[in-house]
């Protein structure tokens, strides 16, 4: 049963990612939710329910019980900007996923499509302010295409009542900013104005509202001209090197200063192709392993280093 329990892996961590906003703490709850299965297994009856329905309503308890008293995460642009060097608990902000852990590989394109854009931070990050229950009923029907009848037996509760949660959870996430992808040539053009401090250029590339947060960090900026202000104040950023991975449904890099772990950048694009959102997660000590990425800079490939990919493998170490 082990090899079909596994089978849902990927599945379950997306939607424990969307519940819970954090990939360490949908792991631990997809691992607690195939512990609880393997242990009742007795007590599955397929004539009732398909394993998938099963393991998920196992994996809604699971996240339901995960954020009884637990605090709220958010971006670090949800919070009132603070002083810079003042720094929140791990806690306390939406962080990013590989999309290998929570995407299957495989599948409609429309549908891994949708999937993709529910896992950028800007959603994630409005699906926390909804209710637990409410939030469930949209990641299921929206995101995942369950039917209303599949979801109201999952939840214990009717047609009518799983209607109108999902109503009143598109209504309050219809003002929910859209993030987009970022394209190819773009890419190329940030990574060598971010590594080479050429602040023109890379201010060049970024959206009007553009906006920069550094979490754990409470400090953040909306506005080019205030980011160029920053970026040309400190020259920090110069000589690092970018490894690029898939983070977020979108583009996301490894950042290593002085050889060295330092950050993960993700990056969110505007509707008119420009870079609309630089988050730089400050935790590489976790976020590296995740990720797959070395604890010390790759060997450079000579003229592609900065957007070779690290693979990411699901369940791996």
């Amino acid at each position: 049963m082990k090899d079909e329990l596994d089978a849902h892996r990927v599945a379950l961590t997306g939607y424990c990612y969307r519940m819970l906003g954090s990939a360490f703490d949908a792991e631990d709850a997809v691992q607690e939710t195939l512990l609880r299965a393997w242990r009742n297994a007795d007590r599955f009856d397929p004539a009732r329910a398909s394993l998938k329905t099963w393991l998920f309503a196992i994996a809604t308890n699971v996240c339901l019980d995960a954020l009884r008293g637990a605090r709220r995460r958010a971006l670090a642009l949800d919070l009132e900007p603070g002083a810079f060097g003042e720094a929140l608990p791990d806690d306390a902000f939406v962080g990013p996923v590989p999309d290998a852990l929570v995407v299957p590989p495989e599948g409609d394109p429309a549908e891994l499509a949708v999937q993709r854009e529910s896992i950028r931070l800007a959603f994630v990050a409005a699906l926390q302010a909804l209710p637990p229950k409410q939030r469930a009923v949209l990641i299921l029907r929206e995101v995942l295409s369950w039917r209303a009848a599949e979801v109201a037996a999952l939840l214990d509760t009717s047609v009518p009542a799983v209607n109108s949660a999902l109503q009143r959870a598109r209504a309050a996430l219809a003002t929910a900013p859209a993030g987009g992808p970022v394209d190819e040539e773009l890419l190329e053009r940030y990574v060598r104005a971010f590594t080479a401090h050429d602040v023109p250029t890379l201010v060049s590339l970024l959206h009007e509202d553009a906006t920069m947060a550094m979490p754990p960090l409470t400090w953040w900026l909306r506005g080019r001209d205030r980011i160029a202000a920053m970026l040309a104040a400190s020259d920090a950023c110069r000589g690092d090197v970018l490894v690029r991975v898939r983070a977020s449904g979108g583009a996301a890099f490894g950042q290593y200063r002085a050889g060295r772990p330092f950050a993960v950048l993700v990056l969110e694009g505007a509707p008119d192709g420009r870079v609309a959102a630089m988050t730089t997660f400050l935790t590489p000590e976790r976020l590296f392993p995740l990720f797959g990425l070395p604890p010390e800079q790759p060997v450079p490939s000579p003229g592609r280093e900065p957007l070779r990919e690290v693979a990411v493998v699901p369940g791996g170490p």
